[in-house]
């Protein structure tokens, strides 16, 4: 039995954690498959996830291959059995749509064919740039349902529940991606005859009317109108087709479960993956999460999983990791966990031409974050390389072969096409073994949050259709996209972590907003809001919470009417935009709580009369207020509407005088450091820390102003992470904390990786210690001490032995 429970995954009643690796038997030889398990069973994975990709087991419409009667590397019912040979869960990809570089996305040729009315037209009647299809139209349903059919033959009788290794089935895969990166909405006939019922449903006749100022009811029009939209209600529709299409792909998601169910799959997870990541950013990928959190919230039994495609984790990116991780975790259930279906791994030879290339870190520290801030499952994506074969029937595309790849695929998969292990292997595995070592551990522990909460609207991000013409549309869009990611993540959510905050997030659209729960709220906030959050806004604050809002105080409702519910709480009104431009240097300076600082440049001020507020930054020159300090009701905010640089020291001070204080800190003087902590009912803990930077550091860790780790320096080397048990329970003995990280543990031993010159673990246990060469023991009152006598950079592996007497603690 497999249950999604207090955001954890249980196997028959055990807590755990999956690390997958993406296997394409079809790109593989057959002879092939137990060498690229072997490898990946060597790198710790315990789980094989692939795409079973339509296009190429179904070529011919009714002619279903899934047993390798055609090709010898199509036989899914061989593969799923040969990795339960090998004891290891399954997590099921059938699409129908699978991406992977494949040929119409591994859609078959003949569905496009068969049905052209599933292809759809965009805005102005132009055709779709990208090989999308209508999710919904009754002709593709019903093909999808024959494929699902199929594939069930060979899925139902293999799943866990019946006695098999499957654990998970994805439903399609990156939904709305394509029509998104091409600002291709699907505007069928058939959409748009879907789209007209629902905003009937939506709005009341008076209402409708005056939003749309045409015939919704005669098709022509309609669908006319809404194809080449004006001005006069660009706005409206962009909102409401947003609204529309999140609903239609949470439509297309219950489909395809309900045709799963109907051939059998229950009793495990369906999972849906978000997209998004782009350029080694994540400021784009909760666009995915927008378009897709109706799909995977609307019942009990979905996981979403994220895509991380980041390359190098580091100084420059490392919190939009952080960050749209917690945004994830905004949106779900109370059950749901973290996953990621998509985990980049390798060296990033996407395109084979040493266009990019990856730190040994880079798959490793993406690890450790996810793992400390709750990822249940990861897929380590693309783990092992292959072939593209030709097509048996040709479509004389330049080399008919299955995907636009060449004939080799994966060149930056960590394991080649033929079968060796690149740079990023060792490092990727040391990271997966460490996880799973203690993973009875972290699949039941939570991250440690301070007393403040990253803003997540779901409305920021849906900007993936616009007009091209509309000048209303982008005068929205570009406001909100320069202020939701870039401002607010690179400035106010970078300086957070390297505070030393750890914080999760608030879907503060659609959940509540307590000042209990969430004592402070770091708000990104566009000229554009809409009035029901500004008002939850209001709320929040006259209840007692404290708000740093980083951007603009707004002005407009999200239709681009006037709206400034929040302003008139603050008891500002907003005066003008100041912009950097050519010879003229825009500059701020600090005022009250801030000064003394240095001036600063700024490419952006907002400025304010502000009544009873007190300003804390002012534009030279005219000395107009762009930032303030206010109290509203009982709650208090900070506002920042300008743009200002990384400055630490000030948002560190900003978020203490609205109450939240970072309770993990370090004393390193070099920034670059990332570290948070988890921790389970029974108070055993391990603190994660990364040092971001190519260069070694020493510093201590405090908790709440008390240094932990007996109050030992740690010194951590470049680029490597840590995770360090403190009060951890193994083997009957307890680690009251170690300098060094758990890599294995036995009845009779414990095996840790050594990270400094001379590392301490310390026990309270009443087992005795073997005596060992590689190691002294001292008692200290209840503390057994037990120092290295390694240096981690020499030799970095210690096991500590323990005589085989029983003890009870």
């Amino acid at each position: 039995m497999i249950e999604i429970k207090n955001k954890q995954i249980i196997i028959d009643g055990k807590p755990q954690i999956i690390m997958c690796g993406e296997i394409h038997y079809y790109r593989l030889d057959r002879n092939e498959w137990q060498d690229r398990i072997d490898k990946l069973k060597l790198s710790g994975c315990n789980a094989v996830a692939t795409y079973v990709p339509w296009l190429l087991h179904e070529p011919v419409e009714g002619e279903v291959d899934l047993q390798g009667k055609t090709r010898p590397e199509l036989d899914l019912e061989g593969f799923i059995d040969l990795c339960e040979e090998n004891d290891l869960y399954f997590f099921v990809r059938p699409g129908p749509f699978i991406m992977a570089e494949m040929k119409n996305e591994g859609v078959p040729y003949w569905v496009y064919e068969k049905h052209p009315e599933i292809i759809p037209i965009a805005w102005d009647r132009k055709p779709a740039t990208t090989p999308t299809l209508d999710y919904n139209a009754p002709g593709f349903l019903q093909e999808v349902r024959n494929w699902y059919e199929a594939v069930m033959k060979i899925v139902t009788p293999r799943l866990h529940t019946n006695g098999g290794n499957i654990i998970a089935f994805q439903l399609d895969n990156e939904i709305g991606m394509l029509s998104w990166v091409s600002n291709c909405p699907d505007l069928t006939d058939f959409v748009l005859g879907e789209f007209s019922k629902w905003l009937s449903n939506q709005y009341e006749e008076e209402v409708l009317n005056s939003r749309y100022p045409f015939n919704l009811n005669d098709p022509e029009i309609r669908n006319n109108a809404i194809r080449s939209p004006k001005e006069e209600y660009a706005a409206e529709l962009m909102k409401d087709l947003g609204y529309y299409m999140r609903h239609r792909f949470a439509q297309y998601v219950a489909a395809l479960r309900g045709y799963a169910e109907e051939f059998g799959v229950k009793d495990i997870p369906f999972v849906v993956n978000i997209h998004g990541t782009g350029a080694g950013r994540g400021f784009s990928f909760p666009i995915g999460i927008s378009q897709l959190y109706e799909s995977y919230t609307q019942a009990p039994g979905y996981l979403s999983g994220s895509d991380i495609y980041f390359g190098d984790l580091d100084i420059v990116s490392f919190q939009d990791l952080y960050i749209i991780n917690g945004f994830m975790d905004a949106v779900h259930n109370p059950d749901q966990p973290l996953t990621s279906v998509e985990f980049n791994c390798g060296d990033g030879n996407f395109g084979n031409n040493l266009g990019s290339r990856y730190d040994v870190s880079a798959a490793d520290f993406k690890t450790r974050m996810c793992i400390a801030q709750g990822n249940r499952l990861l897929n380590y994506y693309l783990l092992t390389g292959g072939r593209n074969y030709r097509l048996d029937n040709k479509v004389g595309d330049g080399n008919d072969r299955i995907a636009s790849t060449g004939e080799r695929h994966g060149f930056a998969a960590p394991i080649s096409p033929e079968g060796e292990l690149n740079y990023t292997f060792p490092r990727m595995a040391r990271a997966i073994k460490t996880m799973m070592a203690v993973s009875d551990k972290i699949a039941v522990m939570d991250e440690e949050r301070d007393d403040v909460a990253f803003a997540f609207i779901p409305d920021y991000y849906m900007t993936e259709y616009r007009y091209p013409q509309s000048e209303k549309m982008r005068e929205i869009l570009t406001n909100i996209e320069s202020i939701r990611a870039r401002g607010s993540w690179e400035i106010m959510g970078k300086s957070m972590l390297l505070s030393g905050y750890r914080f999760g997030s608030v879907d503060i659209q659609n959940k509540t907003l307590s000042a209990k729960e969430t004592p402070v709220l770091a708000l990104p906030s566009a000229r554009y809001m809409d009035s029901e959050i500004q008002r939850k806004l209001v709320d929040y604050l006259d209840e007692g919470g404290g708000i740093f809002l980083y951007g603009e105080v707004p002005q407009y409702d999200m239709e681009g009417k006037p709206c400034t519910i929040l302003a008139d709480a603050f008891g500002v009104k907003p005066k003008g935009i100041y912009r950097d431009t050519h010879r003229h240097f825009l500059s701020v300076y600090a005022d009250n709580w801030a000064a003394p600082r240095p001036e600063v440049r700024s490419h952006f001020a907002q400025t304010f009369e502000i009544g009873q507020a007190a300003p804390i930054l002012r534009v030279y020159e005219n000395d107009e207020v762009c930032a303030f300090d206010v109290t509203v009701g009982k709650g208090r905010a900070i506002v920042m509407a300008n743009a200002y640089p990384c400055d630490i020291a000030l948002f560190k001070e900003g978020f203490e005088k609205l109450g939240a204080k970072a309770r993990l800190t370090h004393d390193c003087k070099e920034h670059g450091i990332f570290m948070t902590s988890t921790s389970n009912h029974e108070g055993e803990k391990f603190i994660h820390i990364l040092n971001l930077d190519g260069f070694e550091k020493e510093f201590k860790v405090y908790e709440n102003g008390e240094a932990l780790f007996g109050g030992k320096s740690i010194t951590l080397q470049s680029k490597d992470g840590v995770m360090l048990p403190v009060n951890l329970l193994v083997n009957e003995s307890k680690i009251v904390y170690s300098t060094a990280e758990i890599t294995k543990i036995t009845e009779e031993s414990i095996q840790f990786r050594l990270t400094q010159c001379q590392d301490v673990i310390a026990f309270e246990t009443t087992k005795e210690i073997e005596p060992n060469e590689n190691y002294s023991v001292v008692k200290i009152g209840e503390i057994t001490l037990v120092n290295s006598h390694k240096h981690a950079k020499v030799d970095d592996d210690l096991t500590i032995y323990f005589k085989n007497v029983k003890g009870v603690m």
